[in-house]
């Protein structure tokens, strides 16, 4: 099975950036499916962006136009760069692949969750 690990929080001032990367690792995954979440303390967890298998990609409101999501060209690196960082930006960010492909292309649930990465922006 596929496992996915994300890196790159930190604490950062407000109007700052931060690039979150997602690795998948331990299983083949062609042409994934892949969402970024957050999760602040006490709330629950939500949408923040997603990318599909073709290369479409959506995001929530609160983060349209600050947020960009990517997947590199060997498809085993998801990012997040995050910029214009606010405090309510605050929250666990949690990557998931949600399907993969077969090298033949025959697409598969994975609905793969890593442990997370801190991001703290302050005022």
């Amino acid at each position: 099975q596929v496992t996915v690990a994300e890196s790159g929080g930190g604490s950062v001032q407000a109007g700052g950036s931060l690039r979150l990367s997602c690795a998948l690792s331990g299983y083949t995954c062609y042409d994934p499916d892949m969402t970024w979440y957050r999760q602040a303390p006490g709330k629950g967890r939500e949408f923040v962006s997603h990318i599909a298998n073709d290369g479409s990609t959506n995001y929530a409101d609160s983060v349209k136009g600050r947020f960009t999501i990517s997947l590199d060209n060997a498809k085993i690196m998801l990012y997040l760069q995050m910029n214009s960082l606010k405090p309510e930006d605050t929250a666990m960010y949690y990557c998931k692949i949600d399907r993969c492909r077969t090298y033949g292309g025959d697409p598969y649930l994975v609905d793969t969750w890593g442990q997370g990465t801190q991001v703290t922006v302050s005022s």
